[in-house]
């Protein structure tokens, strides 16, 4: 019997809501421990994470601790998806879904993040940098709606199934109505317009219970906290 993987996260976060998505995914049992932010940089968080970020998990089937979304998400399709649901086995396939993962890690997080930092918690405005990163938020809808409009068009990212390829942008783009703020709803137009398979795709995903599930999770986590 699988016992419970402890996920240490934050309320508001979308890093570890996206690790705590892919455990919902793949039915695993799971404690999500949601922290202070003025404990991470703790010696005993810095215990398990040296960088003092969240998110970090332990598990106990398996006694390692690891941090790093991308990696963990990695890991756990590599150790609990014996069926393969959420990935491939095959070549090219495997290699597909990784280097969607990487994208995400490098090309959406960064982004995104620094998007939200200059709407919302930059002490002055600048009005540049917002710009530019609300660009590169634009960039990653370009990015996924080409890829989906290649080869006649296709649903997913890679083959014909939902994978952790997809599943791995899901809980950013669940803040970018928040990101963008009173430009939200020019925004959605503009996406349904200029990218309208990344926005079918998104819509695709939102509608998977786990991923309900996760957004209400992180409501009441965030109400609580």
């Amino acid at each position: 019997m699988t016992k419970p993987i402890i996920l240490y996260g934050h309320a508001g976060g979308p890093n570890p809501w996206k690790v705590a998505l892919i455990l919902e995914e793949l039915a695993l049992p799971y404690e999500h421990k949601i922290m202070d932010m003025s404990d991470l940089k703790k010696p005993p968080f810095e215990a398990l994470n040296p960088n003092g970020r969240v998110l970090v998990i332990t598990d106990t089937n398996t006694g390692i601790t690891l941090w790093e979304s991308g990696l963990i998400i990695e890991y756990l399709v590599a150790t609990y998806d014996k069926s393969s649901r959420l990935t491939y086995n095959s070549s090219p396939e495997k290699f597909y879904v990784s280097q969607w993962v990487h994208f995400q890690m490098s090309g959406q997080g960064p982004y995104f993040g620094q998007a939200a930092w200059f709407k919302h918690y930059h002490p002055e405005e600048v009005k540049s940098a917002k710009e530019r990163y609300f660009e590169q938020v634009k960039r990653v809808f370009y990015v996924i709606n080409k890829a989906l409009g290649e080869n006649g068009g296709r649903a997913w990212l890679v083959g014909d199934k939902c994978t952790i390829a997809d599943l791995s942008f899901v809980t950013w783009d669940v803040l970018v109505p928040w990101i963008f703020g009173d430009e939200a709803d020019e925004l959605q137009s503009e996406v349904k317009e200029k990218y309208p398979r990344y926005f079918e795709w998104n819509k695709r995903l939102m509608a998977r219970e786990t991923v309900t599930k996760i957004v209400e999770d992180r409501r009441k986590a965030l109400a609580d906290h």
